[in-house]
């Protein structure tokens, strides 16, 4: 009996497949040791604009020069672009010509949140307040009585850019949406659950102090609009050339009594951002040429020319080809992408929501998922096997930890990423990201572990030798 129970656990060894959270010390101090540079990274960037400078500071301290088309660059030299202030690309040349391929990492840097409208400004009931309209799959309701803070910057007519952020210094006021108090909701308790908060309530409480002049009209607004004008030199006209996001105003905390956890906003997708980041900076000889790529406006459908369904990445590939007087076409067919983008974990309070056998965990590592989209596969990257082959090799070669999983079940609901923005340009494209608990609220939850495990993949991505 012995005997027979023994060649069934080898056999079960051999031939079944059982993911099992990371449980290495040393690997979990390295993970921790990572995740203080992110969290920090989270708390100085809220908004894509803030990363991108940030990034930019960082890549230029790096030794990464300004991209200059049209130049042929030798390998291993080190490039960066900006575009519009809210994407930035960052580029290793490799040895082999650029007609072998490029090795690109793409991640997102905006995330859900409240953005101010064109005139948001308005008192009622002795009160000022900011009207907003939502930005992204945000859960309205979840918005309500929390601290947010201001971000983002006006325009002057003289073609100034003037920076605001107020909320995030320990001095500093913030700002909130209010909520019915019990005694007084039981009208809204008969919404659905969608409409607790409806999207003309999210309005945003900014002042109750009055000028003290008692003939004045709208006197709580006009005292609001003398601080900003004392401040930041705007009149109210300047709103509407304006580019202001509130967003949570705590900040980035390890969350449990292990501290295997972080806490914070912005972790989707910020939380791949970072990692590709470093792996992109700690790449010095490649064999191909490495691209980082931050793009906008993926929580809206890539659109705009921040989004990547702009040709600005595509637009930077073919001029660093054009420099080293390498096919494009070529290099397109020859490349690999890894579209970073996070990924749903199980939530065991919520299980019904999941297909637990195909569902990403916290703590067992990257999640590689082969297709998004909902549905029938609908508005998805579909990676073909011999990609999804080759990347999980890779992992394994390197030691890294991974899964893979879907957006929870099938009919249920769903959601796209960049890839396919990507795989209609000929490259080869696959979805592979870090799992996210309470993925899109404003305070999202991520394992350390799989944080450092993405950014182990990257790099590994990047120095690969096929």
């Amino acid at each position: 009996m012995e005997k027979k129970t023994s060649k069934a656990k080898q056999l079960a060894k051999e031939l079944l497949y059982e993911p099992r959270p990371v449980a290495s010390a040393e690997t979990a101090e390295a993970a921790q040791n990572f995740c203080e540079g992110y969290k920090a990274f989270l708390n100085e960037g809220k908004t894509e604009r803030e990363v991108t400078a940030w990034c930019e500071q960082l890549l230029l301290q790096k030794g990464y020069q300004p991209f200059c088309p049209g130049t042929n660059y030798p390998a291993g030299f080190k490039v960066y672009m900006v575009n519009r202030g809210k994407n930035i690309l960052a580029a290793t040349i490799g040895s082999q010509p650029m007609e072998q391929g490029f090795h690109i990492n793409i991640a997102h840097i905006d995330s859900p949140r409240l953005d101010l409208k064109p005139l948001p400004l308005y008192e009622d009931g002795d009160l000022a307040l900011l009207k907003t309209h939502y930005y992204g799959g945000v859960r309205k309701y979840q918005w309500a009585a929390i601290p947010l803070a201001l971000h983002g910057v006006f325009c002057r007519p003289n073609g100034e850019t003037v920076r605001l952020c107020v909320g995030e210094d320990e001095g500093d006021p913030v700002f909130c949406v209010t909520d019915l108090l019990p005694h007084l909701s039981a009208e809204q308790n008969e919404r659905k659950l969608r409409d607790g908060i409806k999207g003309e309530e999210l309005n945003i409480l900014v002042g109750g102090t009055p000028v003290a002049d008692e003939e004045a009209k709208n006197r709580v607004k006009l005292y609001t609009m003398q601080l900003l004008h004392e401040k930041y030199g705007i009149v109210e006209k300047d709103f509407i050339r304006a580019e202001i996001e509130a967003v949570p105003a705590f900040k980035a905390r390890d969350l449990g009594f292990d501290r295997s956890m972080i806490g914070a906003y912005g972790h989707d997708d910020r939380v791949d951002a970072y990692p590709a980041l470093m792996a992109e900076i700690e790449t010095k000889a490649p064999h191909y040429t490495t691209v980082c790529v931050f793009a906008d406006k993926e929580e809206i459908g890539s659109d705009g020319v921040t989004g990547l369904q702009s040709d600005f990445l595509f637009h930077f590939l073919r001029q660093l080809c054009a420099g080293q007087d390498a096919d494009w076409i070529t290099a397109f067919r020859a490349s690999k992408c890894l579209s970073a983008d996070v990924s749903a974990a199980f939530d065991p309070t919520f299980a019904s929501a999941y297909e637990k056998q195909n569902s990403a965990f916290l703590g067992r590592g990257i999640t590689v998922e082969k297709y998004t989209g909902a549905r029938g596969k609908s508005s998805t990257n579909d990676a073909p096997a011999e990609l999804v082959a080759y990347l999980a090799d890779l992992l394994d070669e390197n030691g890294v930890a991974w899964q893979t999983g879907e957006l929870g079940r099938v009919d249920l609901g769903g959601g796209g990423t960049v890839a396919k923005y990507v795989a209609n340009r000929n490259i080869d494209t696959i979805d592979i990201g870090v799992p996210v608990l309470s993925m899109h609220a404003p305070f999202e939850v991520v394992s350390k572990i799989d944080v450092y495990m993405a950014y182990r993949a990257f790099k590994a991505f990047n120095e690969s030798l096929r």
